[in-house]
């Protein structure tokens, strides 16, 4: 095993993976672990932190070099100075209506900012459920920051929905007077070298004491980087969530929509709160292998359904008071599975739709990462629903963010 080692560490819905590679940008070693209590536990992202750095091999340990970590884009959560959590965080996909009339007259021009699943519109909450003296942190920046024993940097992308500008490389001016501004982060570019880890975190699990912290970036722009997207390509991840990017000339300011800059390119994507959530809610994985080898892809069922996690919807519609339609159920398993993935593709096609409609063009083809991405059935039926050739990548999110680390400077 070569000396110098990269890892990266991403955060999901559901639990945490880790991925090592050596200079020559091989995996050779990655391991997972599920969340043991609920994902909007803090505590739940270090416990399954510390399991994986627990069961590192000693030689990976001791030559890693470099560590990048992602998470879910738009989970906030309130620290208190020292950074330790103050109650749940609050999830991407929860919607916070209470301060609407603050939320718009703090985002003149910034519709993006203008939805209920910003994270400016959590930040609102938990300052009215805290005071101002926390620091607000997502879910990659606060884990970063449990590593180096320091919560003062936050990554630039994971702060675009909180209102960092990437142009303007600030915060709007209508947050200079606010009392909450010094709960903000101290913004750093993505890819970028923050520090060493914290020399007794290094002792406790026995990795490199010269280990740097790299800052990371969001998952699904983790799985950009791991699927090597060109300038005609889409990405589609089909996560607990589906989200779906594409590479643009010029930032698109729209509500539902997020802009992001990855290697020199600027990213334009949007995140559904549909996904492969709603297929765990009805069967193990397991089901839905041996259910999908009994489905027909080219035939179509008379099911028109809706299968949003739960209610509310982010993109391709903006509407926190969207309800799911999961029935009627039929008798057969494998044709509810069927039409659930019908209705996830379905999804996926207006959400490329959009895109188009905001961006100018289509991709030619379209990219596919995540745990849905390796179904041979569902990939058939999107192909047919969203009519653009549409291939599997098989490298992880975890895998993308160790590439991050990787080329750091």
């Amino acid at each position: 095993m070569p000396d110098n080692l990269y890892g990266g560490l991403d955060f999901g819905t559901s639990g945490a993976r880790i991925s090592i590679i050596n200079l020559h940008k091989e995996l050779v070693y990655s391991n997972s672990t599920p969340y043991t209590y609920s994902f909007k536990n803090p505590n739940s992202w270090i416990t399954s932190c510390e399991n994986l750095l627990v069961n590192l091999p000693t030689e990976v340990k001791i030559n890693l070099n470099k560590l990048a970590i992602s998470g879910t884009s738009g989970t906030l959560t309130a620290t208190n100075l020292q950074g330790e959590p103050i109650g749940e965080a609050i999830p991407y996909d929860q919607a916070c209506n209470e301060h609407k009339i603050l939320l718009e007259s703090l985002t003149s021009g910034e519709d993006h900012l203008r939805t209920p699943y910003s994270s400016l519109a959590k930040a609102l909450k938990l300052i009215d459920e805290y005071g101002t003296n926390i620091l607000l942190r997502h879910q990659s920046d606060w884990i970063t920051g449990w590593f180096l024993k320091d919560w003062t940097h936050g990554e630039e992308g994971n702060n675009l929905k909180l209102g960092w500008d990437l142009k303007e490389e600030s915060w709007p001016k209508s947050y200079l007077n606010t009392s909450w501004q010094k709960c903000l982060p101290k913004i750093i570019k993505s890819g970028k070298i923050i520090g060493e880890v914290n020399f007794d975190l290094a002792e406790r699990f026995k990795l490199n004491k010269k280990l740097i912290l790299i800052s990371g970036t969001t998952d699904s722009n983790a799985s950009l980087i791991a699927a090597g997207l060109g300038k005609e390509d889409g990405l589609t991840v089909l996560g607990t969530t589906i989200v779906v990017k594409k590479i643009i000339d010029n930032p698109v300011k729209k509500q539902g929509l997020t802009n992001h800059r990855v290697n020199g390119d600027w990213i334009c994507g949007g995140a559904s709160n549909a996904g492969c959530g709603i297929l765990s809610q009805f069967f193990s994985d397991l089901e839905i292998k041996e259910l999908s080898r009994q489905i027909n892809p080219s035939k179509t069922t008379s099911l028109n359904l809706l299968p949003l996690n739960s209610k509310g919807e982010r993109f391709p519609i903006n509407n926190s008071n969207l309800e799911p339609i999961l029935g009627p159920r039929p008798v057969s398993d494998s044709l509810y599975l069927h039409a659930l993935f019908e209705g996830l593709a379905k999804i996926e096609l207006k959400g490329w739709e959009k895109l188009g409609e905001l961006t100018g063009s289509l991709p030619k083809k379209i990219i596919t990462i995540g745990g849905g991405s390796q179904n041979p059935q569902w990939r058939k039926i999107r192909e047919k629903i969203i009519n653009i050739p549409i291939v599997s990548c098989k490298k992880t999110t975890s895998f993308g963010t160790a590439l991050l680390a990787i080329n750091s400077k």
